[in-house]
């Protein structure tokens, strides 16, 4: 788990950042429809984040459509968008992980997972090399529980079930939305896409896996 302890780049560096990498999950196909949403920590006190605008496309997103918004998803730059409606996920998640860079993506393995997974709560993924591209993970030994979480459209609703999954499951490095996608976080924007790559590869091995098992049967 993130502890936010490092010294926080500028807003123009963070939007920047934040809009190459919408881009690079456009591309890879996990942030396509105007899906997918990320953020950074500019400030902590007063908490103020750079944000992605809702409704666009993300391959085609610069960081002058980034947005600052304060704890509250209040919009403090002068932009005639709107911030993505998710924007309370990121704020609790910064707030309950100490995290500098949270993102999300729709890709069609978490999207399959998260669904098949969700009477169980969650899914662990272990014994693969990749884990190891996590924070803080020493060993493909290491048993990651990813939860999963019922959707909703009401985010204040969807918030408070987030921040009480992390205080359940202080050691994750994401978490899935039911039939909705993958957040995970880190120390900054370079981590949490690393983080992004690591599960989503570990959650394209795990899905391609059960297609095989059940082809051989």
């Amino acid at each position: 788990m993130s502890r936010g302890s490092h010294k926080s780049e500028s807003f123009p560096q963070l939007a920047a950042s934040l809009s190459s990498i919408a881009r690079s999950f456009y591309a890879r196909g996990w942030a396509v429809g105007t899906s997918g949403n990320l953020s950074a920590v500019v400030d902590r006190e007063p908490l103020r984040l750079a944000m992605s605008p809702s409704g666009l496309d993300k391959g085609e997103l610069v960081a002058d459509q980034i947005l600052m918004i304060d704890e509250h998803g209040g919009v403090l730059s002068e932009h005639g968008s709107k911030p993505s409606d998710e924007s309370s996920l990121h704020i609790t998640i910064v707030k309950e992980c100490g995290a500098g860079a949270v993102l999300h993506t729709h890709s069609i393995w978490n999207t399959v997972l998260s669904d098949l997974h969700a009477a169980e709560g969650g899914l662990a993924i272990e014994g693969y090399e990749m884990l190891k591209g996590l924070h803080g993970v020493k060993t493909h030994q290491q048993r990651e529980w990813l939860p999963v979480i019922e959707n909703s459209q009401d985010m204040l609703e969807l918030a408070a079930s987030v921040g009480d999954t992390l205080r359940k499951h202080r050691e994750a490095h994401g978490f899935l939305l039911r039939g909705h996608g993958l957040y995970t976080w880190g120390d900054d924007p370079i981590e949490a896409k690393r983080h992004v790559e690591i599960l989503e590869f570990l959650l394209e091995v795990v899905g391609r896996t059960l297609l095989l098992k059940r082809s051989n049967t």
